[in-house]
């Protein structure tokens, strides 16, 4: 066999030498990649000042069912006896409370009575649960009560809404007397509108019935002499 010609000095040299090119050349990237600017998406994180998460209603509206975004509110759509839309009632948990906002259109002006009911069915010229001459909305029972309660207030019993000279009347309002829970409860709950104002059955003792009976009457003590119901929301 032919001798090396190499020198062993050279060769020395030349063992070493590449990882010293690979050192360099790792330097090279490594410095120079934060200078490169890069069209790969998600590489750049997003500039948040803290106002505002321009994210947040991306991430909502991608939000899966039974997320907390979903189980933390109720909304829902307020329809007439004629089967229009009139309005939305949007119900969000906050603490220890329940807000419930409302927000109506194409309404008769004036006071209207706003409880919670029994049963989330919204039928027009229907029938209550336990029977009767049909009319609007009696598909949705009574007032809600919960926990065997007989008291008055019901707890379904809300604020007043009030609408103006044009149709139209928002209402925000807060309540303890019932939970999400609750509204899910059983298939559902209801959330009617009656044609008239609620007198929460604030009648002073010194009114009597012509009859002599108690005041308020029971019919004032379930009601608050309302009226009909006009508009109705499904809560489930």
């Amino acid at each position: 066999m032919a001798p090396s010609t190499t020198p062993r000095s050279a060769t020395r040299s030349l063992r070493f030498a590449a990882p010293v090119v690979a050192v360099a050349a790792f330097g090279l990237v490594a410095c120079g990649a934060p200078e490169t600017p890069s069209d790969v998406p998600g590489t750049t994180p997003p500039v948040w000042t803290g106002s505002e998460d321009p994210n947040a209603s991306a991430v909502e509206a991608d939000a899966p069912v039974g997320s907390r975004a979903s189980e933390s509110a109720i909304t829902a759509d307020l329809e007439s006896a004629d089967g229009n839309t009139v309005g939305t009632v949007s119900i969000v948990e906050d603490g220890d409370h329940l807000t419930i906002t409302v927000e109506a259109e194409d309404m008769e002006p004036g006071f209207h009575g706003m409880h919670i009911h029994t049963v989330g069915v919204c039928e027009p010229n229907s029938v209550a649960p336990a029977g009767g001459e049909p009319g609007n909305f009696l598909s949705a029972g009574g007032h809600l009560q919960l926990d065997g309660r007989t008291e008055y207030p019901s707890s379904g019993d809300l604020t007043s809404l009030r609408v103006g000279e044009d149709g139209t009347g928002m209402l925000v309002t807060t309540t303890d007397a019932v939970t999400l829970d609750d509204l899910r409860a059983d298939g559902g709950r209801s959330l009617l509108i009656h044609e008239g104002p609620d007198n929460f059955a604030n009648i002073p003792p010194r009114y009597t019935l012509a009859d002599g009976a108690a005041v308020p009457d029971e019919m004032t003590l379930m009601t608050g002499d309302a009226g009909g119901r006009v508009a109705c929301a499904v809560l489930e």
